[in-house]
Formats: structure tokens, sequence, C-alpha cells
């Protein structure tokens, strides 16, 4: 069985984790830690299990699957896995994943040093050129772990080093900003900081993405010449740990320094910039907007290609990975104008109802040969739980669902966002039995093949 050297290893890790490490990644942990205070430790736990935790998960499921999202969803049937696969595809990419990329890159980097009057000008000329860029680099997708793994990810990881740093040593809160001492945490922090934790980690993205990106770490292993399935499936997670590794760590610092930040700003890119300009000065500025900057090319690149590989194998051939990549970029590019916050508050309710149905989906598919041919276990495991997270979303919506939120309140750890994990189990327990149609066609269809 051919076998790839640590230097190899470590590059296709970076690249993971360079794809992964995004607009989110880089706004969501030092906005957490500023809410959470002193139990940042216990949020940030939270947040990388629902974050990295599932994202790895996600690559390895479809490793074992097959090679692609497909495979996976296939579990529960064809028809839903076209569903699925064009579902996850679409939101982690121009719905809401790749617009913010840009949103974000143009919030940190270039909106502080305009004329607030100016923004809609600037945002319009900045995510031109920001999706220009990213159609390029996306159009040369052989070149893309030489790009990312080798090139952007070292200097996005010194970046964010420089301000840990800045901020570890530099405890004097005199200046811009209160800074330094860690503050009590509010809110839900105050008693559930793990859970809190977890919900954070949906708005990152990176559990459905890693369903889609699992594709890139496959041909790049292929490209390093391993072909047996096995080889694949053991070089994707030592990969998959060696940029949950690199994503935790990150996380820490960001977590951190938004933990010892005391003034409260609106978001974590407010919150990122000011810290660096007050430890910094002006060159703190520099240093996180081509942080930031690279992070979002780095994951609109990745999201990209994944994006048109998929849509390139299932539409006719007139639909071109260039064609489709040019038409990604271009819707991106309009959404792009809608503006950050109104994307992140339609994206969260959205999340909070398809993340636990992916979760389910994921952690099921590791006991498929214990669940062998019992397709209703899927089914209904993920039914079960889409009812219960539909209203959780409706609620995060604000949407008054009236005699229901007093039903949904009997629900252990609905409160907290996590009900749905016992109508989930409740419904792969329920899929079990051979009373279903579905079960008992598997099993003459299995018996068929035999």
């Amino acid at each position: 069985m051919k076998k790839i050297n640590k230097v190899q290893i470590t590059a296709v890790s970076m690249m993971l984790f360079a794809i992964f490490f995004g607009a989110g990644n880089m706004i969501f942990p030092p906005a957490m830690g500023q809410l959470a205070g002193d139990h940042f430790l216990q949020a940030l736990v939270g947040f990388i299990v629902t974050d990295v935790g599932i994202a790895v998960l996600g690559i390895m499921a479809i490793v074992m699957a097959g090679t692609s999202i497909d495979d996976l969803g296939g579990l529960v049937g064809r028809k839903f896995a076209l569903f699925f696969s064009m579902s996850v595809y679409l939101l982690i990419g121009p719905f809401f994943g790749l617009p913010r990329t840009a949103n974000v890159s143009f919030e940190i980097a270039v909106f502080p040093y305009i004329d607030p009057d100016a923004k809609r000008m600037v945002l319009l000329i900045f995510t031109a050129a920001f999706f220009l860029v990213t159609y390029y680099l996306s159009s040369n997708p052989n070149h893309l772990i030489d790009v990312v793994g080798k090139i952007l990810t070292p200097f996005l990881l010194l970046s964010i080093l420089i301000i840990f740093i800045a901020a570890f040593i530099n405890s004097d809160g005199n200046g811009s900003i209160a800074f330094g001492q860690m503050m009590k945490p509010s809110g839900v922090y105050k008693t559930s900081p793990f859970f809190q934790g977890m919900i954070e980690g949906y708005n990152a993205l990176d559990g459905p993405a890693g369903l889609a990106f699992a594709i890139i770490v496959i041909h790049a292993l292929q490209g390093y010449g391993i072909k047996d399935k096995k080889a694949i499936a053991k070089y994707t997670g030592i990969c998959g740990l060696g940029a949950a590794a690199f994503l935790s760590i990150v996380y820490f610092m960001l977590a951190y320094v938004g933990a010892i930040t005391n003034t409260s700003f609106k978001n974590g890119g407010a919150l990122l910039h000011a810290v660096t300009n007050h430890l910094l000065g002006n060159a703190g500025g520099i240093v996180l907007g081509v942080a930031v900057l690279l992070a979002c090319f780095s994951t609109a690149i990745g999201l990209t290609s994944s994006f048109a590989n998929y849509f390139s194998a299932i539409l006719p051939e007139k639909w071109t990975y260039k064609r489709i990549i040019a038409l990604v970029c271009g819707f991106s590019f309009v959404v792009a104008n809608v503006g950050l916050d109104q994307l992140i508050a339609i994206s969260l309710p959205i999340l909070v109802m398809i993340y636990p149905v992916t979760i389910v989906l994921i952690v099921l598919s590791f006991f498929k040969k214990q669940i062998k041919n019992r397709r209703m276990v899927y089914v209904l495991g993920m039914l079960f739980t889409w009812i219960i997270s539909f209203l959780n979303g409706m609620e995060q919506a604000g949407v008054p669902l009236g005699i229901l939120e007093k039903w949904l309140s009997f629900i252990p750890l609905n409160d907290l966002g996590f009900g749905w994990i016992w109508f989930g189990m409740l419904g792969a327990f329920i899929g079990i039995f051979s009373i279903w149609p579905a079960n008992k066609v598997s099993d003459k269809n299995k018996s068929l093949t035999r």
C-alpha cells in the first residue's frame, strides 16, 4: 500500500484547514469569547464539537460511504441524495457561505478605512474584484493545494499568531478600548457555556462544508498516488485530525482575545479590528485585514471549486466547470451586496433547521454495518429531528408558535437548542422494525443480489 510522507500530510492538512477557516471562523470565536468571559474555555469546547468535530466526522462519513455527498445521502434514497446534496452546496455556496466571505473581508479589511457614505459603491467594487480573483484561482484547481496549502495558510497563521501574542503580553487597559481583564459571562453563557458554544458552532458552516470538501481531500490524496480506498480513508482521517488541531488552536487564540476585551462590540469583526489597532497601532489593522482577506479567499476558492465539481457532474455537458464557476461567482457577487448583517440574520434560523438533520445522518452513517438495509432508521431519525429543529428555527427567526412553545419547553435540553437529540434517537429506534415497507423492500432486494 502506497504511503505519503509527513510533509505531504501536513500540506493536505493545512490546505483543509485553510479551506475551512473562512469568514465565520474569524468573527464568531472572538464574539463568543467576549460574551463567555471567564467561561470562554467551556464555550470554546462546545464550539469545537459542532464546528471542527462535525466537519471531520462529515469528511470521514463521505469516505466511508463512497466518494461524494451523494453516496452519503444515498443511504436514505436516490431522490433524497440529490435533494440533500444540492441543498448543502447551495447553502455553503452562493446562498450564504460564498457571499459571506466577501462581506467579512470588506467589513474588516476595507470598511474601517473609507468614508461610510461611500460604503455601497466601494462594496460593489470590492466584491466584484473579490469574485474575479476567486474565479481565476478556482478555474485552476490543479494548483489549489499549492496556492492554499503552501502559500496562503502559513501567512494566515502567522497573522493570527501576531495578534494573539500581542494580546497575551499586553494587559494595559489604557487606550481606545477597555482591555486585558476577563469579564464575567453574560446571558446563557452564565449557566450553559458549553451548549451555547455548540450553537455558535453552527454559524461557521463547517459541518455541512465538510461534506462538500471531502472530495477535495480525496483528489489531493489521489494526486499523491493514493488509490486504495482503505488508504484514502486512513489518510483522510489523519489529515482531518491535523486540520482540526490547527483550527482548535486558532479558535483558542481568537476566543481568548475576545474574552479579555471589555469594551462591547456589535460583532467579532469590529472587535478584532479595534483590538488590533489598540495593540499594534495602525499596523494592526493591516495585519488583521490581510489575515481576514486570506482566510476568506481560501474558503471562497474551496467552496467554488467544490460547487462547480459537483454540479458539472450532474448537469448537461454544456454546463462546464468554468461556466459554473462564472455563474456561482456572479450570483454570489449579487447576494454579497445585500450586506453582512442581513445574511447573518437570515442564515442562523436556517442553520438551526438544517444542521441537526445533517448531524443525525453523519452519526448514523457510522453505524451502517449495524443498521444494514433498514433504510427507515435514516428516514425516521432525520424526519423526527427535522420536526423539532424546524420549530427551533422558527423560534430563532422570531416566529410565534403559540401552544407549541409550551410543549417544546417540556423537552429536555430544548431550551438550549438540543431537544432534537431525543427525537432523532426515537425516530432511529422506530425505524429499526420490519413493519416498514421500505425495510421489507430492502430485505427482498438484498436477498435477490445474493
